[in-house]
């Protein structure tokens, strides 16, 4: 994720590549409909979401009923915390935080106790840095196998998304760094401290801990071999010197949020993996892919000087000789079978390729097909959907990897297009598609090359550029898509794009009262629900959930403009946050849905939060005008949207449950099968920071640097967390 650049922090892969004029105002305003009108036709399809008997009521814009306001508080039963800029991890009352698995953390025994000064080595056996999306999955009793219910025995996989040089390292090397020397012993340290962990967790009655005796045990890094599977795999565009046949590659890189399959595997997706090559310049069509996907004649840490693997530059005869084509073999959702830890993970290239912030499932029904949601997490990229060619069958529950090639190597990848009107449609991306074989801008070549430039693919169609798609979700019990949209600094900015239904804000925001934010600064939550019901449908309706703000205008600020255009979803001081990234439903209280922040907006006010949210359904708010002032792209004229908002964020529906410590982001979060606890992960703590100026010491204070963390929160009286 790395998202916090609003007031010009290091931020990686995030830039507006996309240069289409998909879905401007201008073009679509015309077919805008009644959204009324549609809802009154399509009320055969449109449902009301229940959380069991708890939410009664609850699609009631604000004038809920006691009873739902009484289920709402059951659900919501803690004090919310407080907003704050403390070096601490806040929790409510009543519930407890352990610091379960710390950065250079040893996973098997004989490795040493990480001293945190610069000088550990052996990362392949130790936590890697800034950890981001994980999944619990319970272990047998016996540990000899996948356990759906067992609460106190499980294997974590977690991700380790990038690393922070500047505590990785001692300050000589550090120094070194910063003047471009790099030797293998550094390159490898931070390769190595990239990727995916696998560890044993288990609570035998004094709260969970990591179990340094099980062989489930180990590291997936940037140098682990990776099976290449799906459309593209054994295409020329895959060839290196490392697979001369393009059917493997080494490594995953920049691994954000996650996802989990039906069959008992975990995903983890690709980022930014776009700025770890060093790239040379192309011509022709690789020049439009090079500028689509942000490649460039430098990289981000430097290894292409070191390993030959990270300079993707023609050098030689052909693909055989080179790393030309290494680029290509980077962006995907890649598959890990936890339960078998000699296993190769698994790139499924049939998904797509793009910036992968997450990939998560719809429920399975027997005799359907399976089908994943994922978000491109840049400037105005896009929302997509993968479903599957085969139909699941329940027998696979424990198929591993054999399962995933049967269900993610061959399918339809789909696009988002948001319609004005309130209604979306899913556009195919397959080189059938008229759209994409006459496509002008881009000469698609076959059926892999569509998958590898998917990013182009949608933009032939005519996707809706979105603000940062980031983590999404499906209610457990209704069905219903949530992805958040973090921010986005391009939006209404002049040369780039303007407003519309689905991304309508454009304002100005004042930082630290020196520094002015401007464009949609603060990130809102959009939703769908799939016609039907049915995850493989082509058609949906949407609204936008929630809004994020602060609750209170800036001095000086119009109030009642602020709280009508900006404040759109009612936020108070008790539940106000910016940049919405980490969302995650809890199945263990059938709905209640948990948001993150990685936010660099209102962090002069608070650190990064979590909070619990009740969100009810698509079409429980009202059709909404809201009016942002002299867009850029527009002129010096105010402009006004018509978009569907949710129902208003009251705190029986939506309170902080968690502020974290200084300069960090608050991202991954998972929990046991009986929800008595949750796994929230601390990524980057005082990232401003340097080796000899320290902005944060936690989680082991004093004088130590800081150390991205997994946490484990319970409730103190044994019941499940946020009830």
């Amino acid at each position: 994720m790395e998202g916090k650049n609003l007031q010009g922090k290091l931020l990686i892969g995030h830039d507006d590549c996309n240069t289409s004029t998909n879905e401007s105002l201008e073009e679509i305003v015309a077919e805008r409909l009644n959204r009324r009108d549609l809802m009154k036709l399509s009320a055969g399809f449109i449902g009301t979401a229940f959380f069991g008997s708890f939410m009664a009521g609850c699609n009631q814009d604000d004038s809920t009923t006691t009873t739902s306001a009484a289920a709402s508080a059951a659900l919501l039963s803690f004090t919310p915390v407080s907003k704050n800029l403390n070096d601490a991890l806040t929790v409510p009352t009543g519930y407890t935080a352990k610091v379960l698995y710390r950065v250079g953390d040893p996973i098997k025994l004989g490795v040493a106790d990480y001293l945190n000064d610069g000088t550990d080595t052996d990362f392949d056996s130790r936590s890697g840095d800034c950890h981001d999306g994980m999944k619990y999955f319970g272990l047998k009793a016996d540990n000899s196998g996948y356990d759906t219910t067992n609460s106190t025995n499980g294997l974590m996989c977690i991700n380790h998304e990038y690393i922070n040089q500047n505590y990785l390292h001692t300050v000589a090397e550090v120094a070194a760094i910063n003047n471009a020397a790099r030797v293998p012993s550094q390159v490898d340290k931070e390769i190595a401290a990239h990727g995916v962990a696998v560890i044993k967790v288990s609570n035998t009655g004094a709260g969970f801990a990591l179990d340094k005796t099980s062989g489930y045990n180990r590291r997936i890094t940037a140098a682990t071999p990776m099976h290449l599977q799906g459309v593209a795999a054994g295409s020329s565009y895959m060839v290196t010197p490392y697979s001369t046949t393009g059917m493997d590659t080494r490594g995953t890189v920049n691994n954000c949020a996650n996802g989990y399959t039906p069959w008992g595997t975990y995903l983890t997706c690709e980022e930014n993996w776009n700025g770890y090559f060093k790239c040379d310049t192309r011509t022709g069509k690789e020049a439009v892919a090079f500028s689509r996907y942000g490649l460039k004649t430098t990289s981000r840490y430097g290894w292409d000087s070191v390993y030959t693997q990270w300079l993707a530059t023609i050098t030689g005869a052909d693909a055989t000789a080179d790393y030309r084509n290494v680029p290509n073999t980077y962006g995907y959702v890649v598959e890990i079978d936890p339960f078998h830890p000699t296993s190769t993970p698994v790139k499924h290239t049939a998904m797509g390729r793009f910036a992968h912030e997450g990939c998560w499932p719809a429920k399975v029904t027997v005799g359907k097909p399976v089908v994943f949601y994922m978000g491109d997490d840049s400037k105005g990229e896009y929302i997509y959907k993968f479903v599957s060619t085969q139909n699941w069958d329940a027998a696979d529950a424990t198929g591993g990897l054999t399962a995933g090639a049967k269900y993610l190597d061959s399918g339809t990848l789909y696009v988002a297009k948001f319609n004005p009107s309130g209604t979306g449609t899913w556009l195919k991306l397959d080189i059938s598609e008229t759209a994409i074989a006459d496509y002008t801008t881009y000469d698609f070549a076959d059926a892999a090359d569509v998958a590898i430039h998917s990013r182009i693919a949608a933009d032939a169609v005519g996707a809706t550029r979105m603000d940062r798609p980031e983590w999404g979700g499906v209610h457990p019990t209704t069905g219903e898509v949530y992805m958040t949209l973090t921010n986005n600094s391009d939006r209404g900015k002049s040369g780039k794009y303007g407003l519309d239904p689905a991304n309508p804000r454009y304002y100005t925001d004042t930082y630290d009262t020196t520094t002015t934010n401007k464009g949609n600064v603060n990130g809102h939550i959009i939703r769908w629900k799939e016609t039907g019901g049915e995850p493989s449908a082509t058609t949906f309706t949407w609204d936008i959930y929630l809004f994020g703000a602060q609750s209170a205008v800036d001095a000086g600020g119009d109030d009642a403009y602020y709280q009508a255009n900006i404040n759109v979803s009612g936020l108070t001081a008790d539940n106000d946050f910016s940049s919405p990234d980490g969302l995650w439903f809890s199945e263990a209280s059938k709905g209640l849905m948990w948001i993150q922040t990685d936010d660099g907006a209102y962090t002069d006010t608070t650190n990064c939060m979590l909070l619990a949210a009740l969100p009810g359904s698509v079409n429980d708010g009202a059709t909404t005008d809201i009016t942002s002032l002299a867009v850029p792209t527009h002129g010096t004229t105010d402009e006004t949207v018509t978009t569907y908002v949710g129902a208003k964020a009251t705190t029986t529906k939506l309170k902080r449950f968690l502020v974290g410590p200084v300069e960090c982001e608050i991202t991954g979060i998972t929990e046991t099968p009986d929800g008595k606890a949750i796994f929230v992960n601390v990524q980057h703590p005082g990232e401003d920071g340097t080796t000899t100026t320290l902005t944060s010491h936690w989680p082991d204070f004093g004088t130590a640097r800081p150390r991205s963390a997994t946490i484990v929160i319970t409730k103190n009286d044994g019941g499940v967390v946020g009830i």
